[in-house]
């Protein structure tokens, strides 16, 4: 049987592995949180496209002044683009109450920096979560899909709820802005490459250590 691995270890392992992944890959601060919400529900290049698409209107006071429909338009690319407009609008005016001033949001104690987040509509628990870690230096972890794949695989028995599991890493893991932004980008990279829907157990640097790789294994040799 596989030994249990702890987060600490998991983070070791793939920082090893991986390297810096300098997360997230945005030019600024502002186009980091309005791509958490481009990125819900699509991949990277299509926000990619969409934020080449704003171009220069990418910044808060143009946004803000921007038509609906207009900015719905430009960020077709990205999918649910008219529900995202309407989530970036209502996202923009609790941003203008700080006068567009990340710094003045970093600021702002953690746990009433989330509930302020989570009221805005369209903003969930990883939109939230992500737009915290990256943008505003609150240490803390993602619980997404990603991870919760990679969990499950190596032995970890999963609470039932997000915030479940962020609460149960974030008391087994060191509160470290840096290393809690490294490990998610390392958890996704490694899902990207390894740990997809269908895992590629072949090579994995995590094979000694995952259960579903070692039932693999054993299924081969049988």
């Amino acid at each position: 049987m596989t030994e249990k691995i702890s987060y600490t270890e998991l983070y070791q392992k793939l920082f090893h592995y991986y390297g810096p992944q300098g997360w997230w890959p945005a030019a600024s601060d502002f186009q980091m949180l309005i791509s958490a919400i481009l990125v819900q529900r699509t991949n990277w290049k299509n926000v990619e496209l969409a934020l080449a698409n704003l171009g220069k209107d990418a910044a808060a006071e143009r946004l803000i002044q921007m038509e609906e429909a207009v900015l719905a338009e430009k960020i077709r690319p990205s999918g649910f683009y008219r529900m995202k407009a309407k989530k970036i609008k209502a996202w923009l005016h609790w941003f203008q109450k700080y006068d567009f001033q990340v710094e003045r949001i970093q600021s702002v104690d953690q746990a009433v920096l989330r509930k302020e987040l989570l009221a805005i509509h369209g903003i969930g628990e990883e939109t939230a979560d992500a737009m915290m870690l990256y943008a505003f230096d609150k240490a803390g972890f993602i619980a997404d899909n990603y991870a919760m794949r990679l969990f499950h695989r190596i032995g970890y028995q999963l609470p039932k709820t997000y915030h479940a599991l962020k609460i149960e890493v974030e008391n087994f893991f060191p509160h470290d802005l840096k290393m809690h932004q490294e490990f998610h980008a390392l958890i996704v990279e490694h899902g990207k490459q390894y740990c997809k829907k269908t895992p590629l157990c072949e090579n994995c640097p995590l094979l000694s250590f995952c259960w579903t790789g070692e039932k693999k294994e054993r299924n081969l040799l049988s």
